[in-house]
């Protein structure tokens, strides 16, 4: 990761900065706590939130995002078994509505239609356990009906809930984004004030080419989105495209307290950017 640890990250991101790296299973997290231009206690929100949970519980001893480990597509009856018996903190997974009757919402990530697990069931597991979970929305259909679902066992949930989707057109990106003011409209609910919500762009990335980076006018439509939030947000951003991008997100960063980034990589990518392939 020298990549995104370079001198001048560091001095252009003076701000929290997570980064998840995608494998077959896991996510690795790994969080700097860079210098704040304006430090406060609201800085700290989305982070500490989830990071003050597992302490608390002793899954971990030092407040290190680096500690917390993540489950990654836990879209079935098998991978959400195996990620509640496995070390990860937090157990991603994604959410479409089911394209036949019963339509309901189920776990499952395009071009997949069906799942033999409904967000119902797969919510009536986790919330046994001690750990957090992250509903990364493909569907727009879907996020009505899960918020629902979610109120239902929301005070008998015991770890972070994260709520993801793509809301924006990014640069290379050729899926629809979820337009983001129904997005909204549906997954911010009263009950939700202590949810992080993470928004980010549709995005592409084509190896040996110049790829464009994350516009002027694309993070000025997103903070234009973001403005009026009372929840602690993190901005999902590919780590290929962070060169051409730093001033950038750099601005983005400066507009809000409770704004971060999750910068994401993909192993395929990894280790070319690392120059070790």
């Amino acid at each position: 990761m020298a990549v995104l640890n370079s001198p001048s990250l560091i001095r252009l991101f003076r701000a929290r900065v997570i980064v998840l790296i995608l494998t077959c299973g896991f996510l690795l997290c790994v969080v700097w706590n860079l210098e704040s231009k304006t430090p406060e206690k609201s800085t700290e929100l989305m982070t500490d939130q989830t990071l003050e949970y597992f302490l608390s519980q002793g899954k971990i001893q030092v407040k290190d995002a680096a500690d917390i480990e993540w489950a990654h597509a836990a879209n079935s009856k098998k991978k959400i078994t195996e990620a509640l018996q496995s070390s990860a903190h937090m157990i991603e997974a994604d959410i479409l509505l089911r394209s036949h009757d019963p339509k309901e919402p189920i776990m499952a990530h395009p071009p997949e239609t069906d799942s033999d697990v409904t967000l119902r069931d797969w919510l009536k597991e986790v919330k046994a356990s001690h750990k957090g979970i992250k509903l990364d929305f493909k569907s727009l259909a879907a996020v009505a009906p899960s918020m629902v679902l979610l109120e239902k066992v929301r005070a008998e949930l015991r770890g972070p809930v994260w709520i993801n989707a793509d809301i924006l057109p990014g640069p290379g990106g050729k899926a629809t984004p979820l337009d983001p003011k129904v997005f909204l409209e549906a997954a911010v609910t009263p009950g939700s004030h202590g949810d992080v919500l993470s928004l980010g762009w549709t995005t592409g990335w084509t190896a040996d080419t110049h790829n464009p980076g994350y516009s002027w006018e694309m993070v000025r439509e997103m903070e234009a989105v973001c403005r009026t939030l009372t929840h602690p947000v993190t901005f999902p951003v590919r780590a290929a495209l962070l060169a051409q991008s730093f001033s950038q997100l750099h601005w983005l960063l400066q507009q809000s307290e409770r704004y971060s980034l999750t910068v994401w990589i993909t192993l395929s990518v990894l280790f070319p950017l690392l120059g070790t392939a």
